[in-house]
C-alpha cells in the first residue's frame, strides 16, 4: 500500500506534461510517467525494472551500459547535467527524436537519475512548416528581382548581340576584300574583330547564365571558392540595369585570400543584395561611390561594400535584419533578412557599420576560412533573395 509522500510523488509524476524517467545505478526503470507512456507506447508496469536502453536505437543503446559504468567509476560526465538532442524507440520500432536532460540524486536506496524527455517532433514540424514558407518568400522576392531586372536585362542582351552581328559583318567584308587580293589569308585586323566578336558573344552568354542560375529552383552546393572573384561576379551581375548610372564601383581585393566553403549563388545573392542596395542609397547623394573590398581577418574572410550615401537611419536600425521591415515603398524587406541567413547557414556573419554624419553604410560579408578536409555538402533549400534595405 502507498505512503501518502508515495501517492503524491506518483500524482506530480503523472500529471507532468513531460515525460519523467526514473532510474537506479543499474539503470533499471524506477519511475515511468504517463506523459512517457504516450511517448513511448508501454505501460509503466511493462518497463519498470528493466534496463532503460530497451528505450534507445541500438546505436544508443549499445554504449549506455559503458557510459554509466565510466561516470560511476571516474565520475565523469557526459550527459548528466546537460540537455541534448537523442533518440528514443517506441514500442511499435519507430525511432523518433526527442530531447533529454538528466539529473542525479542521491537517495537511502543508493544514486538515482532522474531523466526528464520531450518529444521533438513537433518542433521539427514546426521548422519544416517555417522553412517551406520561407522557401515560398524567397522564390517569391527572386521573381520580384526578375521582373524589375527583366526590361535591363533585355537591353543589356541586345548591346554585346547587336555588336556581334557588327563585328561578323566587317569580318565578311574584309574577308571578301582579302581573299580578292594575292594574299588569301586573314588580316591581322581581321583576328582582331573576331576576337572582339568572341569577347562580346562570351559577355552575353555570362549574363544569361548568371540570370538562369539566379532565377531557378536548385540545390544548394556547397564547394571551395576564392571569395574576390565571386565577389567580382556578383558586382558585374548588379551593374545591369539603369540604377547604376553615375555610380563609381571601386573594388580592391588583397592577395592571397584563403578560400571560402560556400554556395557561390547564394553568396554572390548576398553581394548582389548589398550593391543593389548601395546603388538605392546613392540615388540622391551628390558623390556617388561605392568601394567594394575582401580581406583576411584571422580564421575569416570578409567582403564589405561602403557606400557614399548618408548611412542607415537610427530609425531603421532596430529592425534592419528583421523581416518584412523596410524604408522602401514598394519593397518586402527580406533582402538583408534573408541575407544575414545565407551568412549564418554558411558559419559567418553580416554585420552592419550604419555610417552618418557624412558617412556612408558599410556591410560586411563575414566568412569563415575553408577547411580543406571538409567534404562538399548539399542541403535541400536554396536561401536567396531580392535585396531590400
Amino acid at each position: 500500500m502507498q505512503t501518502l509522500s508515495e501517492a503524491r510523488l506518483a500524482s506530480v509524476l503523472d500529471t507532468a506534461v513531460d515525460g519523467i524517467i526514473v532510474i537506479d545505478e543499474g539503470s533499471r526503470i524506477l519511475a515511468f510517467n504517463k506523459a512517457c507512456e504516450e511517448l513511448f507506447g508501454y505501460q509503466a508496469s511493462e518497463v519498470v525494472g528493466r534496463n532503460v536502453k530497451f528505450l534507445m536505437p541500438d546505436r544508443y543503446a549499445d554504449n549506455h551500459d559503458g557510459y554509466m559504468d565510466n561516470y560511476m567509476a571516474t565520475g565523469e560526465r557526459k550527459i548528466i547535467g546537460i540537455g541534448r538532442a537523442v533518440h528514443g524507440r517506441r514500442s511499435d520500432g519507430e525511432v523518433f527524436p526527442l530531447e533529454l536532460s538528466v539529473g542525479e540524486s542521491q537517495t537511502p536506496f543508493g544514486r538515482q537519475f532522474v531523466g526528464i524527455v520531450r518529444d521533438l517532433r513537433p518542433k521539427i514540424e514546426a521548422q519544416e512548416r517555417v522553412d517551406a514558407l520561407q522557401a515560398q518568400l524567397i522564390r517569391m522576392e527572386r521573381a520580384n528581382a526578375m521582373d524589375e531586372m527583366g526590361s535591363a536585362l533585355a537591353h543589356e542582351l541586345n548591346q554585346p548581340l547587336t555588336a556581334v552581328m557588327l563585328y561578323l559583318q566587317a569580318v565578311t567584308r574584309k574577308a571578301r576584300r582579302d581573299l580578292s587580293s594575292e594574299d588569301a589569308r586573314l588580316s591581322a585586323d581581321c583576328l582582331s574583330v573576331i576576337d572582339k566578336a568572341i569577347e562580346e558573344a562570351d559577355r552575353a552568354g555570362k549574363i544569361i547564365q548568371h540570370m538562369r542560375r539566379f532565377i531557378e529552383n536548385r540545390e544548394v552546393e556547397r564547394v571551395d571558392l576564392a571569395l574576390a572573384q565571386v565577389v567580382d561576379e556578383a558586382i558585374d551581375f548588379a551593374l545591369v540595369g539603369n540604377r547604376a548610372k553615375g555610380i563609381a564601383v571601386h573594388r580592391s581585393h588583397a592577395e592571397a585570400l584563403p578560400h571560402v566553403f560556400g554556395d557561390p549563388v547564394q553568396i554572390q545573392q548576398v553581394i548582389v543584395n548589398l550593391v543593389r542596395n548601395a546603388f538605392d542609397a546613392l540615388q540622391s547623394a551628390d558623390d556617388k561611390v561605392i568601394d567594394v573590398t575582401t580581406r583576411q581577418d584571422g580564421e575569416r574572410v570578409i567582403a564589405t561594400i561602403a557606400d557614399s550615401g548618408p548611412g542607415v537611419s537610427p530609425d531603421i536600425m532596430p529592425d534592419l535584419f528583421r523581416a518584412f521591415a523596410t524604408s522602401k515603398p514598394s519593397g518586402t524587406g527580406l533582402g538583408l533578412a534573408i541575407s544575414r541567413t545565407i551568412a549564418q547557414s554558411h558559419g559567418g556573419d553580416l554585420i552592419v557599420d550604419p555610417g552618418g554624419c557624412g558617412r556612408g553604410a558599410q556591410f560586411s560579408l563575414v566568412l569563415p576560412c575553408a577547411r580543406h578536409e571538409q567534404p562538399q555538402t548539399r542541403v535541400p533549400e536554396d536561401v536567396t533573395a531580392g535585396a531590400e534595405r
